[in-house]
């Protein structure tokens, strides 16, 4: 039997059409927000991947020849966040800064593949990133383009959850942890929901952690506040100044995503919220659909100080989000909320009824081109009726027949696939009329 490999996933065209339609939608947001494409290397270096990332997740390239014991000196990106600190690098002198830009391609990770998780996949990631200083409202503006993104391209309900790593950090600290030890009781905290309460307990433990923060931290991820609640609780609860200098920042960011137009209800403070990355150092974010939970972030990101310092000395801090949409556009189509039931991304197929004729029909189909309409000529030698059922199964939504005869007289029909109806009309008129139907 073939079949694909496990976790590098394909689809058929319907989901395929609607996959490439929610990614234009994507790219026409970016780009209304001033970001421009940037499109790296699929390879990288190794020693670039593992500036950042874990050698169990990276896929190392070799040539068949070369064999197994061949040293992997380049292997294929397993996010796009890393190419771009090597590209700014690299490219420092001939940017303009703040630097904004938009990526959408395919990562490669070695993981097991399971409902969500995939070992090839899409990231959709903008960032922005600024030289020796970036303004924090950019980081308010990301909430206000994660909001604008998600209602354009169809999700209704979804929740944006925002902390600060220097909150978390602070606040560990004020637990009687040291600095040394904050990264490993953030990456407990981050997989709280992933282990039983007694594991995650006795891990915390573990790190130093005594009960009484333990107790602090459960309530943390068990409370349920507005943000002007939280900001007030959480004002009182330590005097860490790392941790008070997050409260801060959330405070303005909320602020200013307001004023950016961001849904601001549907924006939430997680004092909690971690992300697994050790790059982030200020606001992170995590997006989740209501509706499906177990379906885990679907957009996920925030601020860092100086990501491309394992390739220059230069002081290049940034904030950027990645959206999964490998993972979310297969839950959109499941739950309706994508229609990716048509095979065709043309609107019009140019039926044929006498090949002689050929000439005619490929004007009519130009025709229809030059005035922007997706228009598809048919090519085979078949009756009609196999036509019009070529049509439907496709989905089309119209159909242009003519004969010899009708054609010399200027005339066309315009089937309505979704109800049968025909017309005639005139040549003259058969833009005009396509583009009103």
């Amino acid at each position: 039997m073939i079949s694909n490999i496990s976790g590098f996933p394909e689809f058929l065209p319907p989901q395929q059409i609607a996959f490439d339609r929610v990614i234009r939608v994507i790219k026409h947001k970016f780009e209304q927000y001033g970001f421009i494409p940037l499109d790296t290397a699929a390879v990288e270096r190794s020693e670039t991947l593992l500036s950042k990332g874990n050698d169990n997740e990276i896929y190392g390239l070799v040539r068949i020849a070369e064999g197994a014991s061949a040293k992997c000196e380049l292997g294929l990106r397993f996010d796009l966040t890393v190419p771009l600190a090597r590209y700014v690098a690299q490219n420092y002198g001939q940017l303009v800064f703040p630097y904004r830009r938009y990526h959408i391609a395919p990562v490669w990770r070695g993981e097991r593949p399971q409902a969500g998780r995939y070992r090839q996949f899409y990231q959709c990631d903008i960032d922005i990133i600024g030289d020796g200083e970036l303004a924090l409202l950019h980081d308010a503006e990301i909430l206000a383009i994660i909001c604008d993104v998600f209602n354009s391209i169809g999700v209704p309900k979804f929740t944006i959850k925002i902390n600060s790593r220097k909150l978390l950090s602070g606040l560990i600290q004020s637990l009687g942890i040291d600095k040394d030890g904050v990264a490993q009781v953030m990456r407990i905290i981050d997989k709280a929901e992933k282990i039983s309460s007694e594991q995650f307990a006795a891990e915390l433990a573990a790190t130093g952690v005594n009960e009484a923060g333990i107790k602090l931290i459960n309530s943390l991820i068990q409370q349920k506040y507005n943000n002007q609640e939280w900001i007030s609780y959480l004002r009182a609860l330590s005097d860490n100044t790392e941790f008070q200098q997050g409260i801060d920042e959330i405070a303005q960011i909320l602020d200013a995503a307001l004023s950016f137009g961001a849904d601001n209800h549907k924006i939430v403070i997680d004092p909690t919220l971690a992300r697994g990355l050790a790059y982030y150092t200020g606001i992170v974010y995590e997006t989740k659909l209501d509706e499906c939970p177990e379906l885990g972030s679907v957009c996920g990101g925030g601020r860092y100080a100086n990501l491309a310092g394992s390739f220059t000395n230069k002081e290049l801090p940034g904030v950027g989000i990645s959206i999964g949409i490998s993972r979310l556009i297969p839950k959109m189509l499941e739950m309706g909320l994508l229609q990716g039931g048509s095979w065709a991304i043309a609107q019009v197929l140019v039926t044929t009824q006498d090949h002689t004729r050929m000439t005619d029909y490929a004007a009519i189909a130009k025709e229809l081109r030059d005035a922007g309409i997706a228009t598809e000529l048919y090519l085979q030698q078949k009756a009609l009726g196999a036509q019009m059922k070529y049509a439907s199964k496709k989905g089309f939504a119209m159909a242009i027949i003519a004969d010899s005869q009708e054609l010399d007289a200027g005339c066309v029909n315009l089937r309505m696939l979704h109800n049968s109806e025909q017309k005639k009309i005139k040549r003259t008129d058969l833009v005009q009329t396509v583009s009103g139907s």
